[in-house]
């Protein structure tokens, strides 16, 4: 069916198409370049960098990662156009399969506390909070 979502392994001619899609979705930082971000992924589990396509057009993206203990998500992202038709679901879905395949036993992914809305798609899917603290310490700067 055309009009089906369709996953995949990102590529490297998808990398523009990625950051459009970032910017559309407001994922984008100003201390994280997107560039860099792509490339980094493509490194390192280049296979858990998922694309989605409706029609043959990237409408949503997914960067998975396990090294071992948990895994974690980063960048989904659906177009606004097609949100609420189950695509971000898809996503998920093909995501925690992969890790699955990997034994990850436990996802762990940040969302920012005033992103309700996507805070609330998550709780629906299954997550809930964890009791944690999220501490960082940038090594690299992207600025």
């Amino acid at each position: 069916m055309e009009n089906s979502l369709s996953i995949r392994q990102c590529g490297l001619a998808d990398k523009e198409a990625l950051v459009r899609l970032w910017e559309r979705c407001e994922l984008r930082v100003p201390h994280n370049d997107p560039w860099k971000d792509i490339d980094r992924k493509f490194a390192e589990q280049p296979e858990l960098f998922l694309a989605g396509e409706i029609g043959g057009n990237l409408v949503a993206c997914c960067m998975a990662g396990y090294e071992g203990h948990r895994g974690s998500i980063y960048y989904l992202g659906v177009d606004p156009d097609f949100q609420g038709l189950g695509v971000g679901r898809g996503m998920m879905a093909e995501a925690e399969r992969l890790l699955i395949e990997r034994g990850c036993p436990k996802i762990n992914l940040m969302v920012r506390e005033s992103n309700t809305e996507v805070i609330s798609f998550y709780e629906r899917i299954g997550y809930q909070r964890d009791p944690v603290v999220v501490m960082g310490k940038r090594l690299i700067s992207d600025i």
